[in-house]
């Protein structure tokens, strides 16, 4: 079996090297570019989208072909349902993230794609079957009441995760290569949870390693200076398929926090100060952490290299913890963010410019 998660990662790795760069033409061909701007977009020329297709089309490629016709995907803990129903999903984030990334559609419509697809994999049968307190070991049952044959509780709390990890990752996609680098160290991680004595999923493993071949494939034309970039499409299905594999790894809801703990910690704060302000939370500006780094002097990748630092200690970190460990461990990553914000305020007022008097 080990073979085949070498095989299912080279597969992934060079199908969305050879997609990535289809799909630039592709994109370049239909004009459908990232033009530069005051607000965020600080690139020097107009950049092909749609990167996502590229990343998503290897993953199902090759899901396929070594998983379910190799026959490793069948008869384990993810039934064919609900493999289907992640593919389905998959494929209405590319659909809406194309018309997005198009027409740059309004908040209203652009969050339909995010839903259906959160829809399609509930009730194609992916569950959490219970919460675990992790202070007194204490487990919530969360398959009592029935709606259409799925538990309520259940669906509703595969709902507001997987949602909410859908928009920490897009709203995370504002650097060369950090949305594709984060979910790809995310996605290393769970594949080793999975493998750990503890879980033992190997289909949920194999997920995991073709997500991450997926990603960094794409990788190599999204580092600094990207010459493409994953569009709305990508940067949903990163948080997305993330949110899934944690879930179908045995609810590791929390493993996965930890991971994304900066990305899901940076849009919370930032979503509270739009709406302090009165503004969208959708709505993009420069507040991100990763802004806000280089303002202080650091280049771009060099951002982008410290996040990926930090989500690969934190996600190596919560390999080895339980419950009340990882709970801990993300109440320190709250206070290391609250230390980053305090240094970056000091060094930021320190090197502003003082009034001539």
């Amino acid at each position: 079996m080990r073979q085949i998660y070498f095989l299912s990662f080279a597969a992934a790795f060079l199908v969305a090297f050879v997609a990535t760069t289809i799909v630039y033409r592709i994109a370049i061909r239909k004009n459908i570019v990232a033009v530069p701007d005051d607000e965020r977009r600080f690139h020097k020329h107009k950049t092909p989208t749609l990167g996502g297709l590229a990343v998503f089309a290897s993953f199902f490629l090759v899901t396929l072909l070594l998983g379910v016709v190799g026959g490793y995907l069948l008869g384990g803990n993810i039934p064919l349902k609900v493999l289907i129903g992640i593919w389905i999903g998959g494929l209405v984030l590319m659909v809406g993230g194309y018309l997005d990334d198009k027409w740059n559609l309004p908040a209203k419509y652009s969050i339909l794609a995010p839903v259906i697809a959160t829809l399609v994999v509930i009730f194609s049968g992916i569950q959490a079957f219970s919460i675990h307190n992790p202070f007194n070991g204490e487990v919530l049952i969360l398959q009592d009441v029935l709606f259409y044959g799925v538990p309520l509780a259940s669906g509703l709390v595969v709902f507001l995760w997987t949602m909410a990890m859908t928009y920490t990752t897009k709203l995370l996609d504002g650097m060369d290569g950090l949305v594709a680098g984060i979910a790809a160290i995310g996605a290393l991680v769970l594949f080793a949870l999975s493998l750990s004595p503890e879980v033992n999923q190997p289909q949920t493993a194999l997920l995991a390693v073709t997500l991450c071949g997926s990603l960094l494939g794409f990788l190599i034309l999204n580092t600094y200076p990207a010459k493409i970039f994953l569009g709305e499409s990508g940067s949903t299905f990163a948080g997305f398929m993330l949110a899934i594999l944690a879930v179908v790894s045995g609810g590791k809801i929390a493993t996965a926090m930890l991971v994304m703990g900066i990305p899901i910690l940076d849009a919370a704060w930032v979503i509270f100060q739009r709406l302090r302000n009165h503004q969208s939370p959708f709505k993009g500006d420069r507040k991100h952490l990763h802004f806000r780094l280089t303002e202080i002097g650091l280049s771009e990748p060099q951002a982008v290299l410290l996040l990926y630092g930090l989500t690969g200690i934190f996600g190596a970190t919560a390999l080895f913890l339980q419950s009340l460990g990882k709970f801990i461990a993300f109440i320190i990553l709250v206070a290391v963010m609250a230390i980053i914000f305090g240094l970056i305020f000091v060094v930021y007022k320190f090197k502003k410019p003082k009034p001539n008097v």
